[in-house]
């Protein structure tokens, strides 16, 4: 028998079961009760390591790495407050149904609610925010108790990974000595091979399915979709995505035109090429379009709420019947418009549906769409004036193909929604749009490029940079090349969308809040290149950002911006559109 102690005995256990179930990569903080989950994980031949010093950073980037490979990242700390830094990344993961598996380590039963040094109630720490909780019993090296572990391992992956995928939480108490150190008679030598050693690869194999309907429900679905006019809307996708396929065979044999959010997995790529996939909506949509054009007969959701205002009004005020299809029975639609809830996996539906609908729906319907994301898009390429959405237009336009490209919450993601049209090179755009916190954003960036060998680049603003600029020490630590955009506004730039611009005081001091902070050193602290150039130069920032990415290592370009000036330009680029819109359209 190799292993020392029960608990280096437990540890080698759950690292096996883990990587049996599927999983090659954990995330670890340091720490001393945590000991011996990370010596297991270290000596798994299998299982990469990934060290992070900061549990909030160490949970968001798990979150990044895990919503761009579909797959479970476990995360490992020791006890105390360690844990509760991971609680936003996991109400983030639950929110937009990414699979996680949180090891906490424990100090033993007896000494909770003790005043024990570093001790704190960690049972059912992220309440109903986890898919599952389990308080792991004790090691012990017991046939009984090492079946129950392998088992736990393997529930652990399945809920993680099931319908709705999500995190879960194991909180593993462990008594001294927590070190591989020898304790005589602790591991018995007649332990049951099958115990000590499992069955070989996994201990529990779990198969899950999808639900989907049955042929009949299928063909009444099928013949209410039959109609003229008709919306697919794909919000931001929930891991591991739905298939652009499936959407394009769906919107041909349907003839209905796509309305892609950008973080879809629709709007760029192959398909967009032979597909109608919208992306200008937002620029658009509002009272004057609807009150021109004919309601749609049908509404096809899938996916997360769009992250559009406007797409969402405009939802919400049209008559249609409208279909939510949501694999996890989710009701996601906050204008409680929806008419129908069909529990069915998006994808499979999608190319079910496709060979069943009697469409084509109306080609004027359709080119009617067309011919509106055009007026769009010529409003926006004609304009000599600068706002920030001028930026994300073009890091679309200049991405490697392919490339990861990660966006901030607040006005990042939403320019990207506006401006960054849809396109046929292979871009994975990705956010944080479960809980839509700035919080994370550098780490889940990060994250998410260290599971792929795509160019990684991250849009963020400056406050949402502030807000992890911990995170930054992972490109060092986990080997991770990215380029930042860092849109520096000096505040909070969404603010100025809001009604409380007009009350200032406190609008300036307290929600804006100025910060007045150089960035540059940054780039000397995590040994990353650091340009500046003025928004306003746009032939500087597109010849940065391409230099930037055909070179190696990582490089930040802060661009600095005027967040009134782009929110005034924005608003007089939407009133152009809109007439050219109409004008194209009626």
């Amino acid at each position: 028998m190799t292993d020392p102690n029960r608990n280096t005995l437990w540890g080698r256990v759950l690292a096996d079961e883990l990587t049996a179930a599927g999983v090659d990569t954990v995330c670890v903080s340091p720490g001393s009760r945590s000991t011996p989950l990370t010596v297991a994980f270290h000596r798994h031949d299998d299982i990469r390591i990934l060290s992070h010093l900061d549990e909030r950073s160490s949970a968001y980037f798990a979150l990044g790495r895990a919503r761009r490979t579909g797959e479970v990242t476990p995360l490992v700390c020791t006890s105390g407050t360690a844990a509760a830094n991971y609680h936003p990344a996991v109400i983030e993961a639950s929110q937009s149904r990414v699979p996680l598996l949180v090891l906490t380590a424990d100090r033993p039963p007896e000494i909770r609610d003790s005043g024990a040094n570093q001790t704190i109630n960690q049972e059912k720490l992220y309440g109903d925010a986890v898919r599952w909780y389990r308080d792991v019993a004790e090691p012990e090296a017991t046939p009984r108790k090492l079946r129950s572990l392998r088992t736990t391992a393997a529930r652990a992956v399945a809920r993680a990974t099931g319908t709705p995928a999500g995190p879960v939480h194991l909180n593993l108490p462990f008594r001294k000595p927590l070190e591989p150190t020898s304790v005589a008679g602790d591991v018995p030598s007649d332990l049951p091979e099958t115990a000590a050693e499992g069955r070989g690869g996994a201990f529990v194999d779990t198969t899950a399915g999808v639900p989907e309907l049955d042929d009949d429900r299928l063909r009444d679905l099928a013949s209410s979709l039959s109609e003229p006019r008709g919306l697919i809307v794909v919000g931001p996708d929930d891991s591991p995505g739905i298939d652009p396929e499936a959407v394009a065979a769906f919107a041909h044999a349907s003839g209905f035109p796509v309305l892609a959010d950008p973080l879809s997995g629709v709007r760029y790529g192959g398909t967009v090429r032979t597909t109608p996939v919208i992306g200008g909506y937002d620029g658009y949509l509002g009272e004057q379009v609807r009150d021109a054009w004919p309601d749609p007969d049908v509404v096809v959701r899938a996916g997360a709420s769009p992250t559009s205002k406007p797409l969402r009004r405009y939802l919400a005020a049209v008559d249609a019947d409208q279909y939510v299809v949501d694999p996890a029975a989710g009701w996601r639609e906050a204008e409680f418009t929806a008419t129908d809830l069909v529990v069915a996996d998006p994808t499979r539906l999608f190319g079910r549906l496709s060979r069943l609908l009697a469409g084509p729906g109306s080609d004027a319907w359709r080119e009617r769409w067309v011919d509106a994301d055009a007026a769009h898009a010529a409003v926006v390429e004609g304009s000599e004036s600068f706002c920030e959405g001028r930026i994300l237009a073009d890091v679309v336009d200049l991405a490697p193909d392919p490339s990861t490209v990660f966006v901030s919450n607040s006005m990042p993601v939403r320019d990207l929604d506006r401006f960054g049209a849809p396109t046929t090179a292979s871009l994975t755009a990705l956010g944080n749009r479960g809980a839509s916190g700035i919080d994370g954003i550098v780490s889940t960036a990060l994250g998410a490029g260290s599971a792929t060998t795509d160019d990684l680049t991250l849009v963020a603003g400056d406050l949402a940079y502030y807000h992890d600029m911990n995170g930054l020490v992972a490109l060092q630590r986990c080997d991770v090349d990215a380029t930042i955009v860092l849109l520096n506004n000096d505040g909070g730039g969404i603010f100025h969308m809001l009604p409380i611009e007009s009350y200032d005081p406190p609008f300036t001091s307290q929600f804006v809040t100025p910060h007045g902070l150089d960035f540059e050193p940054t780039g000397d602290l995590y040994d990353l290149s650091f340009a500046r150039v003025e928004g306003e130069d746009r032939d500087a920032f597109r010849e940065a950002y391409t230099e930037a990415t055909a070179s190696e290592g990582s490089h930040v370009i802060e661009v600095q911006t005027d967040a009134a000036a782009s929110h005034q330009v924005r608003e007089r680029l939407r009133e152009r559109a809109v007439d050219r819109v109409l004008d194209a359209t009626t």
